[in-house]
């Protein structure tokens, strides 16, 4: 697991900037957002798969993991249907669980709005469901293309949610320090009259 301090410096990165500096991995489907704009989170991944229809395995996840971690789920073939909503939320709030992403549906958008507990979906739905057993809790996941394991680091902000492996976080933070850096150099040559043409040389 990544050191808690390495995680929460990580976090004050944006994850476009993570992503970049990292070679371009690790980056989620765009289709999942936060429920808020303004939502953000940071953790350590805590993973699982819910049957489609079926959202028991969020709610015995949320006794299984760890304080710091997020939720990460999987769901098969059904996302359309409200797999989590304010009272999961605050459930997982007491438990000190930082956020969930979920590529499936949500609901209570205003509920969870209102406790401020950072849910990344892949949109609002109505719909109820069952307790269906079966899926899987803490084992190896996949969203996208991007195998997820417990352990890897999340990042998600309004532009998206990026996935690092936590071996490679303190390599991430020093590559994102790096790009910062030099985009604030770009800035600085463009308050100075200089285009972007002109600065990335491009052809």
């Amino acid at each position: 697991m990544a050191d808690r301090k390495l995680i929460d410096k990580l976090g004050t990165f944006g994850t476009a900037t993570i992503h970049e500096a990292v070679g371009q991995i690790g980056a989620l489907p765009g289709y999942l957002k936060p429920i808020s704009p303004v939502m953000k989170l940071c953790g350590t991944v805590f993973p699982l798969h819910c049957l489609g229809g079926s959202n028991i395995n969020l709610h015995e996840a949320i006794y299984q993991a760890s304080p710091g971690d997020v939720l990460v789920a999987s769901v098969e073939d059904t996302p359309d249907a409200g797999y989590w909503g304010d009272i999961l939320s605050c459930a997982a709030q007491e438990r000190e669980i930082t956020g969930l992403v979920i590529d499936g549906c949500v609901r209570d958008a205003d509920d969870i709005d209102k406790l401020g507990f950072p849910v990344f979906a892949r949109g609002l739905n109505i719909l109820g469901t069952g307790k269906e057993r079966g899926g899987s809790i803490g084992c190896q996941i996949s969203i996208g293309n991007i195998e997820i394991n417990h352990g890897d680091v999340i990042v998600g902000d309004r532009d998206g949610l990026v996935v690092i492996p936590y071996n490679r976080i303190e390599d991430v933070i020093a590559a994102s320090i790096e790009r910062e850096e030099k985009e604030e150099d770009v800035r600085r040559r463009l308050r100075k009259g200089e285009t972007s043409l002109e600065i990335y040389k491009f052809p």
